[in-house]
């Protein structure tokens, strides 16, 4: 039967309107006045809420298979489902094996199978010479690839160098996908370390002097310098400081196919206001200062900054190391999939951006990356129904039990935030309501 989703403010590519969002077996079929529908359509009514397009996350680590203790396709999914995700984009580490070769894409579909709340695809790897398996992983479905120019910090994934990147350049190109890059050169990272021989780890300017702004910047020269040389895609992930934007916008000025995106923990976050101790915040590259924050802010106004990705990254929680508080030890990483879209929201209300800002960087944007934007990151005919019913007025207070991942940690937690999922709607069904998932698992791969 066909439905109709009906709002006064629905955030379709061309801006707001009322309109009644027509929908045939999980796609869009069109638009309608809400006069105009048909009596025989099921009706879901969002009243003064808006309808956005389903959340699209491209830097999610759902490390499974091999690393389920962690997180896992089971709960990563049901967390994003509650954060109003309808499709996330897996990264190639984190699990075991890493997704390197056509085999462990495979073992990946495998370990996916029937326990995904929404939808997922995958990125490949650049690791450890596997060129060879670059074109073949780019034929079987993986979305790009992803690499680290400085230790990624977990067995089962190697940094590359400019050497490896040499050799599987020019494979990339030929796919045609993008190339994602974590980008810290370990120069600067080691000559930091090297001043710190004595530093106190529990104390947050201690991990934040350890990765400083120029292992991001001369990385990112270096990435540029390839991205011409080879004339392919290239997509910075989790951009942390803003002294790599003059870079960035000359990138684009000489046409270069480059894309940056930065974090939710960026946005909100800043160093002077995290206390000694609280490992919860740290990730890599860190949470930099407040003008800094506000210098992204301004790059995404700009449009130097294409996207917003939450970089979930969880661990259990004796890896954060909570009672030494040590940053050196700790894991770095921040999950957020089910609080992302408030936490920017949040910060989106107080320096006038718009709901199709919004849509644009969480949506439209990452999807084009992708590759899937012909079904996903749009309200608009032929994709699929994807929706998240959102109440961008309510006040909210982060609490552990609506974190809904594999261990509810967060350095989120407590904050009081602007906006609330009331429902999220996968290919016409709800996959989330009122803090419950009803239905059967029907997310799937995204070929």
């Amino acid at each position: 039967m066909a439905q109709a989703f009906i709002s006064q403010r629905v955030v379709m590519p061309g801006g707001i309107c009322s309109a009644a969002v027509m929908v045939e077996e999980g796609t869009i079929t069109g638009l309608l006045d809400a006069a105009a529908v048909p009596l025989d359509c099921t009706i879901v009514d969002c009243g003064g809420y808006v309808l956005l397009p389903g959340l699209v996350d491209a830097h999610t680590h759902i490390n499974e298979p091999g690393r389920s203790e962690w997180e896992g396709f089971e709960t990563a999914t049901r967390a994003a489902a509650a954060g109003g995700f309808t499709t996330l984009i897996d990264m190639p580490l984190n699990c075991l094996p890493a997704t390197t070769t056509v085999d462990a894409l495979e073992e990946k579909r495998a370990a996916a199978k029937d326990k995904c709340t929404v939808d997922w695809c995958a990125w490949g790897g650049v690791s450890e010479y596997n060129a060879l398996h670059l074109e073949p992983l780019a034929a079987d479905g993986v979305r790009g690839f992803k690499c680290f120019l400085a230790e990624p910090g977990i067995d089962g994934f190697a940094r590359v160098d400019e050497a490896e990147l040499h050799v599987a350049a020019p494979h990339i190109a030929r796919t045609g996908l993008p190339l994602l890059t974590h980008a810290e050169l370990p120069g600067p990272l080691e000559s930091a370390a090297a001043t710190l021989a004595q530093a106190d780890w529990r104390r947050y300017a201690s991990w934040l002097a350890s990765r400083p702004d120029e292992a991001e910047v001369e990385a990112i020269r270096l990435m540029l310098r390839l991205c011409e040389e080879y004339g392919f895609r290239l997509h910075i992930v989790h951009l942390a400081t803003a002294k790599a934007l003059p870079d960035l916008r000359r990138a684009r000025e000489k046409g270069l196919l480059v894309t940056v995106e930065t974090c939710p923990h960026y946005l909100h976050f800043a160093a002077e206001t995290i206390p000694d101790g609280s490992t919860l915040h740290k990730c890599a590259p860190p949470i930099r200062s407040a003008a800094n924050r506000e210098a992204l802010w301004e790059a995404l106004r700009e449009g130097v900054i294409d996207l917003i990705a939450t970089d979930h990254s969880p661990c259990p929680p004796v890896w954060k190391r909570p009672d030494e508080g040590n940053f050196q030890n700790a894991w770095g990483g921040i999950a957020s999939l089910s609080v992302a879209l408030p936490v920017v929201w949040s910060g989106m209300i107080s320096r006038g951006f718009s709901l199709c800002d919004l849509a644009r960087w969480m949506n439209a944007k990452p999807a084009a990356l992708a590759g899937i934007e012909h079904r996903k990151g749009a309200i608009a005919e032929g994709r699929d129904a994807d929706f998240v019913i959102f109440d961008p007025d309510a006040e909210i207070e982060i609490t552990n039990d609506v974190l809904h991942t594999r261990h509810a940690i967060s350095p989120y937690v407590g904050e009081k935030l602007r906006g609330k999922v009331v429902s999220t709607w996968l290919r016409g069904k709800c996959v989330f309501e009122n803090g419950s998932f009803p239905g059967v698992r029907e997310g799937v791969e995204v070929r």
